[in-house]
Formats: structure tokens, C-alpha cells, sequence
């Protein structure tokens, strides 16, 4: 099932039609201190050297990562604009609350007429139409979560986080899993790569996390609250986060088009880049190297 599908119905598409079409891999970001600029899609400071392999023709997608995700979500769509419309295709790398501004976009946007637009950005990240024509959506062949926020983080329920930071709000388990369809997806494969190296909160995050995020968010498990999943074998939890598409050992179904995988059974991989494509995200990393060309 891994991408192989998705790579060949997207090839297939593309036969016949002109030279300049180009793949992209889209790197959306979390939370962060707002460091990053907003709208230049060569600074890959939040993630670590922009000279390491990351996919083909890599760009990241940099928006506020204290603010709202509703407010800052036209970073994102201005990014799928530019490089994932007329001929163009995109592969989608997000990490933690990347997830949710992917997710937001697809679904409350993915369904919108969209221009098709020449992937030539201006200062602000904003693309020139190609001829005037629209499309329904963009074309996105999958999408790798790297501890994926979409289902919200205890520690921003209980405060652990800035409470005064706008996103942080967003990010409350309920409040996250309530921000959109998560089901909707526009059948665009997410593919979940869940981190279990935590030990700092463990006693504020449920089940297995990677020291931000619990497997309940990072897996994909839908519900309208987090949930306590772990990796088999764990005796003192609610429930197995299973592999692939299957429901949780407990009954609790991940979300339509969510498959984990990776489950970090030997709890290796923590939340953080560390400046170098670190933790979760050198995982995901790898695979778009592999995959994403």
C-alpha cells in the first residue's frame, strides 16, 4: 500500500502533458517561537541544514507558530497553490501542528476552486496565475505526519504550555479534534510516523508520547478526546495503537485515510528537529527521500 499506488495513478495523470511539470516536497512546520519567515520557502531553519536531502525540489512552508491555525492556514494554501496545481505535484511533509494546518486545508479548502499558478514566488510566498484557469483542490499524491498534533496535546490542556500563545488553544485536545473534518481528507493518504521516546510528561500525556504528543494524536485515533494507546506488550494502558488502517486493540478507529506507518516500539525517537532533522522527523525524512521524487 505504501505510496506506490498514489506515485503511479499521479504519473499516470501527468503523461502527455508539458515539460515544465515538476514535483515538489512541502515541508510544514509546528509550533515554534515565530522564528522562521513567514512566506520564503528556502529557510529551513526549523528543521535543521537546508543542504540536507529532504525530497525532490524541496520547499518549506513557514507560517506563524505561535498563532492561530485558522489565521495562519493562508500560508499553507498559498504553498499548495504555487506548487501543487496545473502540472505540478506535491508530496506534503508536516510535523506536530503542521498537521492540523494540512488537515485544516484539505478539509475546508480542498474542495475550493483553485488558480493554477506558475510556482515563481514573490516576497510573499505568493505564486503568479499560469492562464487564467481553476482547478478543484491540489494535487497532492500523500502526506507524512512526523508526531502529528491533529488530536491536540495534553500538556496544552493543563497549561504546561505558554496559555498565552494564540495556537496553544488550538492545541487543547478537544479544541484541536474539533477544528475540522478530520475524516475529510479529499482521499489523500496521511501517513502517520508516531514517536514513544517520552519520559518527561508521562504522567500529564496518556499511553506512549514522544515527550509533546501522545500516540492517540500521532496515530491518527479519532474520537472527539485523546485517548491512551501504546505499543503491545504494555499492560498498563488503555489500548494497542495498531499498524496500518486497523482500529486500536481497544476499538477506537483512526480516522478515514490515517494509516501509522511507524510505531516506535523501541521508543527511540522523541518530538524535536534539534537543529538537525532530529527525533521523529529524521524518520520521516528518510522516507521522503526514498519516496519522494
Amino acid at each position: 500500500m505504501k505510496k506506490l499506488l498514489g506515485m503511479t495513478l499521479a504519473t499516470t495523470l501527468l503523461v502527455g502533458t508539458e515539460a515544465a511539470a515538476a514535483n515538489y516536497t512541502l515541508w510544514i512546520h509546528g509550533r515554534n517561537g515565530g522564528s522562521t519567515q513567514a512566506g520564503n520557502y528556502n529557510d529551513f531553519s526549523y528543521w535543521g541544514p537546508s543542504t540536507t536531502p529532504a525530497g525532490v525540489n524541496k520547499k518549506a512552508v513557514n507560517w506563524n507558530g505561535r498563532e492561530r491555525i485558522g489565521g495562519q492556514n493562508y500560508r499553507v494554501r498559498d504553498a499548495l497553490d504555487c506548487f501543487c496545481t496545473g502540472t505540478n505535484w506535491c508530496y506534503i511533509a508536516a510535523h506536530s501542528a503542521g498537521d492540523l494546518q494540512i488537515g485544516y486545508a484539505l478539509s475546508l479548502y480542498g474542495g475550493s476552486a483553485r488558480y493554477k499558478k506558475n510556482a515563481i514566488p514573490n516576497s510573499s510566498g505568493v505564486c503568479g496565475n499560469t492562464d487564467g484557469t481553476t482547478q478543484v483542490g491540489w494535487n497532492i499524491k500523500w502526506v507524512n505526519v512526523a508526531s502529528g498534533a491533529g488530536g491536540g496535546s495534553e500538556l496544552a490542556d493543563v497549561g504546561e504550555w505558554a496559555t498565552g500563545e494564540p495556537l496553544v488553544t488550538d492545541l487543547v485536545t478537544t479544541n484541536a479534534r474539533a477544528l475540522y473534518n478530520h475524516n475529510t481528507t479529499r482521499n489523500i493518504w496521511f501517513y502517520m510516523f508516531a514517536g514513544a521516546s517520552g519520559t518527561a510528561y508521562s504522567g500529564i500525556l496518556p499511553g506512549q508520547d514522544d515527550e509533546a504528543v501522545a500516540y492517540h494524536s500521532t496515530g491518527g485515533v479519532s474520537g472527539s478526546s485523546g485517548s491512551s494507546q501504546c505499543n503491545p506488550g504494555d499492560w498498563f494502558c488503555g489500548g494497542t495503537l495498531t499498524t496500518g488502517t486497523a482500529a486500536c486493540s481497544d476499538g477506537k478507529a483512526k480516522w478515514s485515510y490515517h494509516t501509522v506507518e511507524l510505531r516506535d516500539d523501541n521508543e527511540a525517537y522523541n518530538h524535536y528537529a534539534n537543529g538537525n532533522w532530529g527525533g521523529i522527523i529524521a524518520k520521516v525524512r528518510e522516507d521522503m527521500v526514498n519516496y519522494a521524487y
